[in-house]
């Protein structure tokens, strides 16, 4: 079982100065904590067997899994769902993991970005409730005019709830049908207000979707599959709130990404927590475009999809893979 997240930085503290070799001082910048409270968690990871390698493992295993995928991609924050206890239900578990994390992860006074589908209205779905202070919940893209129950409006608005929060909704559809109507959509006061509002957040909550005909944006009408197939060909890799980007990271050339009423990426990379949630074992490639593009800063995943990442990162298996295939390591 994973260790809280309450004490992840214990390990991350650990991870820094025993793994990788840093000074006191150096690992109190990389965390951004003073020196005192680094030595004070340095003894704490000694007193629980955090470094004690021969002892701890098996029950750390996840939490090295998850050091490993933040020095890989830059990421501030790793949670790993385990996937090996008796009768996991991945779709359960991580977005009841990810919806503990998400509350955490917000303070009094803070505008939170909300994007849509599956796995976020998951999380909405199980999230406990919470009474925050003067929190705001902004809708990050258009809305779908289909009665659909992972609609971007459903899930701002039931995440608001959940946290006793203000929620704005997008009053604008997510697609139009011409370049022209949506550009002078976004030039109405209303639409530029709540489009500016985005880059000001102070946290995110997002997924990344397919390119196939399962994805959100095929299934509420947005695009064909046969739409959705021709821009895969070009270069489409995955889905960021409603948007098609390549396997950079970068919003897609296309006319449909021209037809949408979204917040652009560089509003979205402007806010300083960005947390990617993924569950679904066919979301390698999007999660890597969207890792390429930096738009993540926390990410929560499955641990079989966090060593297919290091995997294909660095052209091999993870350390720690190699480690547990090796028990006189």
């Amino acid at each position: 079982m994973a260790i809280r997240a309450a004490d992840q930085i214990i390990h991350k503290a650990a991870w820094l100065y025993y793994t990788h070799g840093l000074r006191q001082d150096e690992v109190a910048k990389k965390l951004d904590i003073s020196r005192a409270s680094v030595a004070t968690y340095l003894r704490k990871a000694r007193e629980t067997g955090i470094v004690n390698i021969s002892t701890s493992t098996q029950l750390f295993t996840e939490d090295a899994l998850a050091r490993e995928v933040e020095d890989a991609f830059g990421l501030t924050t790793v949670w790993i769902a385990p996937q090996d206890r008796q009768a996991l239900d991945v779709g359960v578990e991580v977005p009841a993991l990810a919806a503990g994390i998400f509350v955490d992860l917000i303070n009094r006074g803070d505008r939170v970005g909300v994007a849509w589908g599956r796995t976020v209205y998951a999380i909405a779905d199980v999230m406990s409730f919470a009474d925050l202070q003067d929190v705001t919940v902004v809708q990050l893209c258009g809305n779908l005019g289909a009665p659909y129950s992972q609609r971007p409006d459903q899930c701002t608005m039931e995440i608001a709830r959940r946290l006793n929060a203000k929620g704005l909704n997008f009053y604008a559809p997510l697609s139009l049908s011409s370049e022209r109507l949506a550009r002078e959509l976004r030039d109405e006061p209303v639409i530029r207000e709540q489009l500016s509002l985005v880059a000001g957040c102070d946290l995110a909550l997002l997924s990344v979707g397919t390119i196939d005909e399962d994805s959100h944006i095929v299934k509420c009408g947005a695009l064909t599959p046969a739409e959705m197939f021709a821009l895969r060909d070009r270069g489409a890799t995955g889905v960021i709130a409603g948007q098609l980007i390549d396997a950079s990271g970068d919003i897609l050339d296309c006319d449909y990404n021209r037809r949408v009423i979204s917040a652009d990426l560089a509003s979205m990379r402007a806010i300083p927590k960005r947390m990617l949630v993924v569950q679904e074992d066919n979301k390698l490639k999007p999660l890597q475009a969207a890792l390429a593009g930096k738009l993540c800063t926390h990410l929560v995943l499955t641990a079989g999809m966090a060593r297919r990442l290091l995997e294909t990162a660095g052209g091999g298996r993870s350390s720690l893979s190699q480690k547990q295939d090796r028990p006189d390591l």
